[in-house]
């Protein structure tokens, strides 16, 4: 007779009703003290809110540089055809172009960039690999947002990530206002997973890119983690950069203004972290979504 394996799941979600767990698992993982960019009142700062804010991260030529190379990708008919990139309902532009260090050297180096892969290595305590790389596209009038989202709720339903040990940077490739979509975040909220109410549909990835729809909050719930936390929308120059906890509720708005908005995002992984199979979904996402090799960055 063969006796099932029972795995424990710390944060239940997709299921008939919302539920809220306390966070189990560290924010910073290193010990006080770890080498790296970050100095410890950053670390301490990002215990307590959930993110980090760089305001140069990367100098005036590099951002010509990467953003040169994300307007190569995005003119490339076969970027464009392959399934790596999502394209715009409406205007049919590409919106995101995932997968990015493995299609483009220059964007590898800025993986291994030590300012960037240095601070994730400083909050995961250990080792990382990339779980998730991509370009996001935000042209003026009309590119859509993101609604109000924790991606750990999406990486740990549809991908099988265990715990809250991933980190993501978002680096701004142009300038962040406070009119054109930019990123926002409730400070505090990466303290408490809200778990959402509902089965993952088949093939969710492919219509979630495009509009969250599974691994929504409520109107209530986000009501009421307004309320306790605030919200923070980051701006910015272009090179300005924005580490943040893989639970953080966040979002951002339509683009309606006639100014681009652009950005590379780098989802880091612990190798201690590494993804099983999914908490709440029949098949893990594609691996350009949500990887499988488990190679940490040198």
């Amino acid at each position: 007779m063969t006796t099932a394996v029972v795995r424990t799941d710390h944060y239940p979600t997709r299921g008939a009703t919302e539920v809220t767990t306390p966070r189990r698992d560290p924010v910073v993982w290193s010990s006080p003290g770890a080498p790296g960019p970050a100095e410890p009142s950053d670390l301490m700062s990002f215990e307590r809110d959930g993110f980090l804010a760089v305001e140069e991260l990367i100098t005036e030529d590099e951002v010509a540089l990467y953003r040169g190379e994300l307007e190569r990708l995005i003119a490339d008919p076969a970027v464009r055809a392959d399934e790596r990139s999502i394209i715009e309902p409406t205007s049919r532009d590409v919106r995101s172009v995932f997968e990015v260090h493995k299609l483009s050297e220059i964007f590898a180096q800025l993986v291994r960039d030590e300012r960037v892969v240095g601070r994730a290595r400083q909050i995961l305590g250990s080792d990382v690999y990339v779980h998730q790389s991509r370009v996001n596209v935000k042209p003026g009038f009309g590119a859509s947002g993101f609604y109000w989202h924790s991606d750990f709720e999406t990486w740990h339903a549809e991908d099988g990530l265990p715990n809250m040990r991933t980190v993501s940077v978002s680096i701004a490739l142009t300038e962040n206002l406070d009119v054109n979509g930019g990123l926002m975040i409730m400070p505090g909220s990466h303290k408490t997973f809200l778990g959402c109410a509902g089965e993952t549909p088949k093939d969710n990835y492919k219509k979630s890119l495009q509009m969250q729809d599974a691994g929504t909050p409520s109107d209530a719930a986000l009501t009421q983690y307004a309320d306790r936390h605030g919200i923070k929308l980051f701006t910015g120059k272009a090179g300005s950069a924005t580490w943040f906890d893989c639970n953080c509720m966040h979002g951002s708005g339509d683009n309606i203004t006639p100014y681009p908005r652009s950005n590379v995002f780098i989802v880091f992984n612990s190798v201690e972290n590494t993804a099983v199979q999914p908490f709440a979904a029949p098949v893990p996402r594609p691996e350009f979504i949500g990887a499988r090799d488990f190679t940490p960055v040198r």
